[in-house]
């Protein structure tokens, strides 16, 4: 079965050629278009890994991760964050606000190309050069 990939990013062309490029890659892909429709779609189809963007109307992707992070039955869902800040980021956990942090397991800065994006995800699932895992 294949592993499910959930990417969570309000802008809908990047969430289709990001969809369509992970699928390629072999994996079973969800989106969402919301932070808070994205938690919904976590608790119905457990993914194992999300690809969440930060600059989101609404609930942003601190927010949401956090969220997931918060809870014992979504922490160990690995998290890529896609920020305009991933440069700066020099750990796994970075301070966003005042006396908060995040602990996503990985940063890319955006924009990002999907291929490069895939490569990401295969290196957090223990997947490479098309091997199952």
């Amino acid at each position: 079965m294949a592993k499910r990939v959930l990417v969570i990013d309000d802008d809908a062309d990047f969430l289709e050629t990001t969809r369509l490029t992970i699928e390629s890659a072999g994996y079973a892909v969800d989106t969402a278009p919301t932070g808070s429709e994205g938690l919904e779609q976590v608790k119905e189809r457990r993914p194992d890994l999300i690809v969440l963007d930060v600059m989101m109307p609404g609930m942003d992707g601190w927010e949401v991760c956090e969220a997931l992070k918060e809870d014992d039955q979504t922490a160990g869902i690995p998290v890529i964050m896609l920020t305009a800040v991933a440069s700066q980021v020099r750990s796994t956990t970075y301070t966003h606000g005042p006396g908060k942090a995040t602990d996503a397991e990985d940063y890319i800065p955006k924009p990002v190309e999907p291929a490069y994006l895939v490569t990401r995800i295969e290196k957090l699932l223990g997947r490479s050069g098309g091997s199952g895992g």
